[in-house]
């Protein structure tokens, strides 16, 4: 099975992310259906990239054939002993529009909520770009230890001998930085706080790594084996109220949680030292179907 190429697509200029909720009444079926006939998910739309994810509650209660086993929506905030809360702030579906301009990616985007309109509204809406190419702003380079792209799918997508063959779990959290109060450290100690080198993002040497580092708290392992997600962040925002959009994929939700609940210091009490300078706004978990899913929610089939 194929998980949805978009996933994929490095190097877009423009990000659109929407959240939809379902419109009173409305059909979840024909949602899907809608969603399914936008843009056909084995290509792109006149150079966009669009990425198709549902509520996993949604996708599971009409496509149980479909739906990857051990995936819940993002229910209940994450909340640690200090009191550190991660939202939750689930929606029905989730689109993200990429592409190399903002006007094409907007157009495809409005398009997308023109021919949702009887069916759905925008909760959510945010607009990414990049910063200095590779770059979050915290002033990092984001997505170090992503694998290779030809590596990629086998972390992303459910295997072919598993429910949900091909589909993907993805994490998307909206996050706001304290800028002032993150200027306000030297460079020393912003890589105190992420855990890496701020030039060429380096791993600082285990002697060094402080254990409530960014990079110490987002491993996962299991068994001994680091466990991977695939980041696909973008900054977003403006001057005065900026931060990051958070989107892993996985295969797994179980690797997503965990790491959250890492962050959060749920289990040893060690927070997260980047939390203290950036705030989730949002949380949601979505299944991507894969290709072959969504295709059979089209028209013709």
């Amino acid at each position: 099975m194929t998980p949805q190429p978009g996933i994929f697509a490095l190097g877009t200029a423009a990000q659109c992310y929407l959240e939809l909720d379902l419109l009173p009444g409305a059909d979840p079926v024909a949602l899907v259906r809608a969603l399914a006939n936008f843009d056909e998910p084995s290509a792109t739309l006149g150079g966009a990239n669009v990425v198709i994810g549902l509520r996993p509650s949604l996708w599971a209660a009409i496509a149980p054939d479909d739906a990857p086993g051990d995936v819940a929506d993002f229910a209940a905030p994450i909340v640690g002993p200090d009191g550190f809360t991660m939202p939750a702030t689930q929606r029905d579906a989730w689109l993200w529009v990429a592409g190399p301009t903002p006007d094409l990616v907007f157009d495809v985007a409005m398009s997308a909520l023109s021919d949702l309109a009887t069916l759905a509204s925008a909760a959510t809406e945010v607009t990414g770009w990049p910063y200095r190419r590779l770059r979050d702003l915290t002033g990092f380079i984001d997505g170090t230890e992503n694998p290779p792209l030809v590596d990629a799918p086998a972390v992303v997508a459910v295997p072919d001998d598993q429910p949900g063959a091909g589909s993907s779990v993805v994490l998307v959290q909206q996050w706001t930085h304290q800028a002032a109060d993150w200027l306000a450290l030297d460079i020393t100690a912003q890589e105190q706080v992420i855990g890496r080198s701020k030039d060429d993002s380096i791993e600082l040497d285990e002697a060094e790594m402080p254990p409530d580092s960014h990079v110490a708290r987002t491993v996962v392992e299991e068994d001994g084996e680091e466990l991977d997600i695939f980041r696909r962040n973008t900054p977003y925002g403006g001057v005065t109220d900026h931060g990051t959009m958070f989107v892993g994929f996985c295969a797994r939700q179980r690797v997503l949680q965990l790491m959250l609940e890492r962050m959060a210091g749920v289990g040893d009490g060690i927070r997260d030292a980047l939390t203290r300078y950036t705030t989730p706004l949002t949380g949601s978990y979505y299944v991507v179907p894969s290709v072959e899913a969504l295709l059979r929610w089209r028209d013709e089939n």
